[in-house]
């Protein structure tokens, strides 16, 4: 299937709350996917989390963790060993100068503790506001919405944002959920992009915002121009195989 556009339009802010309250009933378990066992642990989740899966990462953590389970032990670790362990993740060489550049910057800067302070955060190697929102909403349950490629999908195909950047689909999603669930947001947006809005192709039949998402029109409509065109391709040649000439036989041709 072609690339599906998103909605050029928000939906009106009742339906965009009424959409969010039925993804926070479908998904009450809402938490992260990573696996950690602190702070420390989810930062460096988290970092090495970019462009690749959380399944992925907790299939390298306890590794990582095993052998070096405090940010002073990261930060003076081998970088091939590092590399090693973390490898398959991807981008593995940029990861390990971030996460033991970070893990260093613990331990010279804050105690060998995460600071919970946003730019505090920001400051720390291999560290965006994304990955600062994650720490800040899962770890120090601040009310912080992180945005990735699956709420930045969702949040568009639900007709919640316009945004062209990850912050400014934040800035719709806050203005939308009331600050006491803003840290759960991102949680409900990304089990629904896994589980249901699926990039390319969304799970619209088993969609429980289907009667009020604005995307499954544009789907329709998509598909109905995608049958026209096949029509239309079909059309005239089957009409010019049934106009054209028989092919002479070969006896007509020796009868010649």
């Amino acid at each position: 299937m072609a690339t599906i556009p998103f909605p050029k339009k928000k939906v009106p802010r009742d339906v965009a709350q009424r959409e969010l309250q039925i993804l926070e009933r479908t998904y009450p378990q809402a938490v992260t996917a990573l696996d950690y066992t602190s702070t420390y642990e989810l930062l460096i989740a988290v970092i090495l989390s970019a462009q690749t899966t959380d399944a992925r990462v907790n299939m390298i953590t306890p590794i990582l963790f095993k052998k070096y389970p405090t940010p002073g032990k990261l930060a003076k670790a081998d970088p091939a060993d590092v590399e090693q362990i973390i490898k398959s993740s991807g981008f593995f060489r940029m990861k390990t100068k971030n996460i033991m550049n970070a893990a260093r910057e613990l331990v010279e800067k804050y105690g060998g503790e995460v600071p919970r302070e946003r730019e505090q955060l920001e400051s720390l190697a291999g560290v965006g506001r994304k990955t600062a929102n994650v720490v800040m909403s899962v770890a120090f349950q601040e009310a912080a919405i992180a945005v990735d490629t699956h709420v930045f999908r969702v949040s568009h195909r639900l007709g919640l944002t316009l945004g062209t950047t990850p912050r400014q689909v934040e800035e719709d999603l806050i203005a939308l959920v009331p600050q006491e669930k803003r840290r759960l947001a991102s949680h409900w947006l990304i089990l629904h992009g896994r589980a249901i809005c699926k990039a390319p192709t969304p799970l619209c039949a088993k969609c429980p915002v289907n009667e009020l998402c604005p995307t499954p029109p544009i789907i329709a409509k998509m598909n109905a121009a995608r049958v026209k065109t096949a029509a239309g391709r079909s059309g005239p040649s089957a009409k010019g195989a049934a106009t054209a000439r028989p092919a002479r036989s070969v006896s007509a041709k020796k009868k010649r």
